[in-house]
């Protein structure tokens, strides 16, 4: 990997940008989360990413539409499956801008879809309207390029890391609430839900599951860094060795993640053979611990054919 690949992306250079562009993602995401068919644990509610950037992905009916961030030429566009298109730019917009830009395009467009709850998803303001938000109006292009070009990166290594696996496993999904991108390996095992745990928790996690992936940092984590956890957590995970070296156990939210540091991982010799290597080790340390049949599932260079 090079600095081209895994560019430095430090928290505090570009918070203010990153603030903005995910409220854009979650006025997006509770359009996608209102128009796109229910999967089991809400599969489809993430984006996914494109040669330019991040996409719905077709939903609706009548007509069928895309949203889609263009985070090169730094523009949403619209699209129905009629030919009708709508695109606007994004530097320069309040969020209340650009909730309102969108609410226009999808009536332009002749889509009828109502967002349910038009506020943010788990942050400081979330008792605020995206339609009363003219503080968050940060846009770096730049960060935001370094941003698509690190998720882009990150996004092939989750895919290669899925491909070791043959088991039940998620899509590669960009997370517009939590502003992250993962991937999730599921056990036979259902998991008792905690009580009190709202619907959506409860399906994401009705089963035994160790998530993979990546977030850009938070005012909590002010940091990029790959991470993986086991949910629900087994007795002594924490206690399990990681590879490499500078991985390490971190409390999070009464839980453990395991944590590489982006610029860990950047400083190694090999940045790409670490990530897959660390993903790997806390996969298998939360596997053991749970337990998981989990060599039945192996699937090394992402073949099950034995003859191979």
């Amino acid at each position: 990997m090079t600095d081209a690949a895994f560019p430095e992306m430090p928290y505090s250079s570009w918070w203010e940008t990153r603030d903005t562009l995910h409220r854009f993602a979650q006025v997006v995401g509770k359009v996608r989360l209102a128009a796109a068919p229910r999967r089991n644990h809400w599969w489809n509610v993430p984006f996914h990413l494109t040669g330019r950037g991040l996409t719905t992905r077709p939903m609706g009916r009548d007509p069928v539409f895309a949203i889609d961030f263009d985070l090169l030429d730094h523009r949403l566009d619209l699209s129905t499956a009629t030919g009708v298109r709508h695109s606007f730019s994004l530097p320069g917009l309040s969020v209340a801008a650009f909730h309102a830009r969108l609410l226009h395009a999808l009536e332009a467009a002749g889509v009828e879809v109502g967002i349910a709850h038009p506020y943010p998803f788990d942050l400081p303001d979330s008792g605020r309207p995206f339609a009363d938000d003219t503080e968050h109006a940060a846009y770096d292009p730049a960060a935001v390029t370094r941003y698509w070009q690190v998720l882009g990166q990150v996004n092939l290594l989750l895919e290669e890391f899925a491909g070791e696996w043959s088991g039940k496993t998620s899509p590669v999904h960009h997370f517009w609430h939590t502003f992250d991108i993962a991937v999730t390996r599921f056990a036979d095992t259902s998991a008792d839900v905690p009580a009190g745990a709202d619907a959506v928790t409860g399906e994401a996690y009705s089963r035994e599951v160790i998530s993979s992936g990546f977030w850009f940092g938070d005012d909590a984590f002010p940091e990029p860094a790959f991470y993986s956890y086991t949910a629900p957590e087994p007795d002594g995970l924490s206690g399990e060795p990681l590879r490499p070296d500078a991985a390490r156990w971190a409390e999070r939210g009464g839980s453990h993640l395991a944590v590489l540091r982006y610029d860990d991982a950047r400083a190694l010799p090999d940045p790409h053979g670490a990530v897959l290597e660390f993903w790997d080790s806390a996969y298998r340390a939360g596997a053991r611990r749970s337990p998981w049949d989990y060599t039945r599932f192996d699937c090394p260079g992402g073949v099950t054919d034995p003859r191979v």
